[in-house]
């Protein structure tokens, strides 16, 4: 069975708080509850991380290579955009590695347009809310 790692950034667990005009009203159980459900549709052993902290993103990350994890979706969230740290632990674990965004990073603030991490991903899923996870965990099985 594969195992995925599904690793999410800062303010995602304010799912169904936070500027719900962008991310939705529905919160961040919810949608670990949907990932699960799916993945177990699909046949996957699925992990689901959260972490406001950058450094703990990191060390997850280099965990998913020592446990031998077939591949990661990530959600940055705002490190998306300037953490070059996060980028080279993705790109020091060589698991394939799909970058989730619920909104669409690139109608909205010009900040949001550039990833950092992106280029040492498989590829990018943006603008589907939270159904970009299950679409994600499709492409993923699809790779690995």
């Amino acid at each position: 069975m594969n195992k995925i790692w599904v690793l999410n950034g800062p303010n995602i667990n304010f799912l169904g708080i936070r500027e719900t005009g962008v991310y939705g009203n529905e919160n961040y159980e919810e949608l670990k509850a949907k990932i699960q459900e799916k993945a177990k549709e699909i046949g996957l052993d699925i992990e689901i991380f959260q972490s406001n902290s950058e450094g703990e993103i990191i060390d997850t990350i280099q965990q998913a290579y020592m446990d031998k994890v077939n591949g990661i979706i990530i959600n940055p969230g705002a490190y998306t955009h300037y953490s070059y740290a996060i980028r080279d632990a993705i790109a020091s674990v060589n698991i394939p590695t799909l970058e989730v965004h619920i909104s669409n990073i690139h109608k909205r603030e010009d900040f949001r347009h550039k990833s950092v991490t992106a280029p040492v991903c498989v590829g990018q899923i943006c603008g589907f809310g939270n159904n970009g996870y299950l679409m994600a965990l499709d492409a993923i099985t699809n790779l690995i």
